[in-house]
């Protein structure tokens, strides 16, 4: 009996090595590219006295989701003086490109 579980604590202490690390690098992997993720708003802003509009592309620092890109885009719209009419939508890097030309001035500019 006792060299049996000799046996398996040799087979197992190897193992347990190898999994730890390998737990590790899997967890980190799977969660970087979610933090270092690039993420966008476009969004709709007015200011009054005089009536101004402007559509524009902002990059979001805080969750990728509508919700909290809100928030965001509102606070730093309001440190310009410029109020959040709304969101319109969140997106990824790859929708710059078809959003550059609408924005304008206003492309990743707050």
């Amino acid at each position: 009996m006792l060299l049996n579980n000799v046996a398996i604590a040799r087979k197992v202490r190897p193992m347990k090595h190898i999994m730890i690390p390998l737990a590790v690098a899997l967890s980190l992997a799977a969660s970087g590219p979610a933090l270092a993720a690039e993420c966008y708003a476009d969004y709709k802003a007015k200011q009054d006295n005089p009536l101004r509009l402007h559509y524009g592309v902002m990059q979001l620092n805080g969750a990728c989701e509508r919700g909290p890109a809100q928030s965001e885009v509102a606070a730093r719209l309001k440190q310009a003086g410029w109020a959040l009419l709304n969101v319109q939508s969140v997106f990824g890097p790859e929708g710059l490109d078809e959003r550059k030309g609408d924005a304008g001035t206003y492309f990743l500019r707050f």
